[in-house]
């Protein structure tokens, strides 16, 4: 199945189960289906979806490694320490008939070289082998790291996704906290990346966790499209 307006996305998306039990010390929010569905769509308007292979780092259940597929995307990989996040994952995958969305579990604090992880895990998955070019690269990256909005998350998270995304695929997108900002470019600079494009949300903090107190609230986040020099 490939999707053709933005519409159709976020409905496909819509679809996309949230974490049944989400784990506060992994910050485990989903990315609203209006939201994902405008950056994979820019990301496509933009040249790196279509044809392209695809790793999503704390994919969760799975939307920013499944989405671009429907769009036209080559192949993808989902990572993520939650196993059963990736179960999900899975079973949404082969749910929607997509045979090319390949998920691992994996703390991202132990990742060094995606191919390590792929030749150890799954070794029959030849076609991911035969598009990662000699630097072991993806051409894109999707990631919506820890904001450390929770006192029981790791702290520092953000700078591993910032740091893999520059090493593991040529285009990233990553999610932040807004107010960050300033930092992010200096951040990325230093590793290299060119920052491109800047989109700016709203997003929404369901009251999943026990110890919240109000209904929900809002942060703002910028999603920053980052090129490796």
């Amino acid at each position: 199945m490939k999707i053709s307006k933005k519409r159709h996305l976020e409905i496909a998306i819509e679809s996309i189960p949230k974490h049944p039990k989400p784990k506060v010390e992994l910050e485990q929010y989903s990315t609203p289906a209006t939201i994902a569905a405008d950056i994979i769509w820019n990301a496509f308007i933009l040249g790196d979806i279509e044809n392209k292979s695809i790793i999503d780092l704390g994919c969760g259940t799975g939307i920013f490694t499944i989405a671009p597929l429907l769009l036209g995307a080559k192949l993808a990989i989902g990572i993520d320490i939650d196993q059963n996040s990736i179960d999900i994952a899975k079973k949404i995958a082969n749910t929607m008939q997509i045979y090319n969305a390949h998920f691992f579990a994996e703390d991202v604090y132990n990742i060094k070289n995606i191919r390590e992880i792929v030749n150890i895990k799954d070794s029959d998955i030849e076609e991911i082998n035969n598009i990662i070019d000699s630097n072991s690269k993806f051409d894109t990256f999707f990631a919506n790291p820890p904001f450390g909005s929770q006192f029981r998350s790791k702290k520092g998270a953000d700078k591993i996704f910032m740091e893999l995304s520059m090493k593991l695929a040529s285009v990233s997108y990553s999610f932040h906290m807004a107010g960050t900002k300033d930092f992010l470019i200096s951040y990325y600079e230093n590793l290299g990346g060119k920052i491109t494009h800047e989109f700016f949300y709203e997003f929404p903090l369901d009251n999943i966790y026990d110890f919240h107190t109000q209904e929900s609230k809002t942060i703002d986040v910028i999603v920053l499209r980052v090129v490796k020099d």
